[in-house]
């Protein structure tokens, strides 16, 4: 992903999108063909906090936002330090997306999809967009936080700059917000995911997480919320395997990593079942995984030819 660069963009910038074209947008317009079955007309999350913004600071404010709404402890002036890059006079993207984990909460990148917004908003999660309040050749990058839509007046409400309700049409929403790319996340508590995450987003955001020295129970968490939506992910698999294995519970790696090698014939789940069935004091079981694992290593993943070889060594003539 290109990090891009956030500067402070306030109301007064949108003044530049006055004149853009008549034609509906792509997304509006499809919204307004056919809505979403099942979601509300309207909704606004009246309860999210709102922090106003300082010139520049908008990341850190409408990262605050999100934090507090679920449950964190932080604010825009702790928040400063993680995720301010004076140099930019701005936060980047994955600056933000950092910020949420040090917080241990779990940021999940969104679908590029005003529907996947709508939602979200439905299901009671803030999101966090990015904007480009002026034009192509004048970019004024802001985040903002999207706390409200109305199918009827076609506007959705946002937490941005130092307006704490402020109303934009779907269209014009539609153009800041796909100047961007469409980049969009929530955050929420580990166990959680977002109503509309894609399977691919889940897993990259519960590996960001682990790489971010979540405790264990936590990872496990999350990584058990990935395998209870998409309960054949290899990669979820693994790493919920791992978690437990890491809270010593061995008999619930052992499942992990059971599901992950039968369904998938992976050596690294083959070779994780076999240190888990050792673990349980199965022995004979660990031996017959270790052998699956080096017969699949040998077939199509050499990188796990050399671990499961060492690990038949280990146990061959153990009691």
């Amino acid at each position: 992903m290109r990090r891009r660069l956030l500067l402070f963009g306030g109301v007064a910038a949108l003044g530049a999108t006055g004149c853009a074209s008549w034609l509906t947008p792509p997304q509006t317009a499809a919204l307004l063909a056919a809505p979403p079955p099942g979601l509300a007309s309207s909704r606004e999350l009246r309860a999210v906090p709102f922090f106003a913004q300082t010139q520049y600071q908008c990341g850190p404010a409408a990262l605050a936002t999100v934090l507090v709404h679920g449950g964190a402890d932080s604010s825009p002036e702790r928040l400063t330090e993680q995720v301010f890059l004076p140099a930019r006079e701005g936060s980047l993207q994955l600056e933000m997306l950092a910020g949420a984990r040090r917080a241990q909460m779990l940021p999940v990148r969104l679908p590029p999809s005003m529907a996947a917004l709508l939602a979200e908003i439905d299901a009671g999660h803030p999101v966090v967009v990015l904007q480009n309040l002026g034009l192509s050749f004048y970019t004024v990058w802001h985040y903002a936080v999207l706390v409200g839509y109305d199918f009827v007046t076609r506007e959705v409400v946002l937490r941005s700059g130092r307006t704490e309700r402020e109303i934009l049409t779907w269209e014009l929403f539609e153009r800041t917000w796909a100047r961007s790319g469409h980049w969009a996340f929530v955050v929420l508590l580990p166990g959680r995911l977002p109503a509309s995450a894609l399977e691919a987003d889940a897993v990259d955001a519960a590996l960001g997480f682990e790489r971010a020295v979540a405790p264990p129970s936590l990872r496990a968490a999350v990584y058990d919320s990935v395998t209870a939506r998409w309960p054949d992910n290899l990669t979820a698999l693994i790493g919920q395997g791992n978690a437990r294995a890491a809270l010593a519970d061995w008999a619930g790696a052992a499942r992990s990593f059971e599901r992950a090698a039968t369904r998938h014939d992976s050596a690294a789940a083959w070779h994780n079942l076999a240190l888990a069935r050792w673990q349980l004091g199965e022995r004979e079981a660990a031996r017959g995984a270790a052998q699956r694992a080096l017969a699949r290593a040998a077939a199509s993943e050499p990188a796990w030819r050399d671990a499961a070889q060492k690990l038949i060594e280990q146990t061959k003539d153990a009691p």
